[in-house]
């Protein structure tokens, strides 16, 4: 009795399941533009003013490891390439899982952060999360450019 309809609910799902399988390239580039947007601005307002940016990683910013300056210029480098990378889905893994290094040392090296900046911090860090496991999608370099020039240069099994 049960099976019938559950096998019919399932039917009735189809369709909605196929519509949400076609959004899923659009909903990866909402969220790569949404979070390059982000780091980016922050690497240029970093580069804007190097001489408060250099004093802000010596006196507020704790990065454990690296010297102030290597960390500021580090961050900042990652802030204004792996955006570019990741908006243009081009190396995406990589660039989603550059900026979540980049995420956490931020969240990591400034204890006192408001409420709403670690907020933004989380949200940040389960679209990059997403984006690493399920990669950047159909609207990418990566699905367009790269993927079809290494399966035509990788040797097929099945050839004698």
């Amino acid at each position: 009795m049960i099976l019938p309809l559950i096998r019919l609910g399932a039917r009735s799902w189809a369709p909605v399941s196929r519509t949400l399988d076609h959004l899923q390239p659009m909903a990866a580039l909402l969220a790569r533009a949404y979070v390059a947007e982000g780091f980016f601005l922050s690497g240029l307002t970093k580069v804007r003013d190097w001489d408060t940016t250099l004093a802000l990683f010596t006196e507020e910013y704790h990065v454990p490891v690296l010297p102030p300056a290597a960390a500021a210029l580090m961050g900042t480098a990652g802030e204004l390439v792996l955006p570019i990378l990741l908006l243009l889905g081009l190396g995406g893994r990589f660039a989603a899982l550059g900026l979540s290094v980049i995420n956490v040392v931020a969240v990591i090296s400034l204890p006192d952060m408001a409420p709403a900046a670690l907020q933004q911090h989380v949200t940040w860090g389960v679209l990059l999360a997403t984006l690493a496991v399920f990669g950047p999608q159909a609207w990418s370099l990566d699905h367009q450019w790269v993927s079809p020039r290494l399966r035509a240069s990788s040797p097929n099994p099945t050839d004698p």
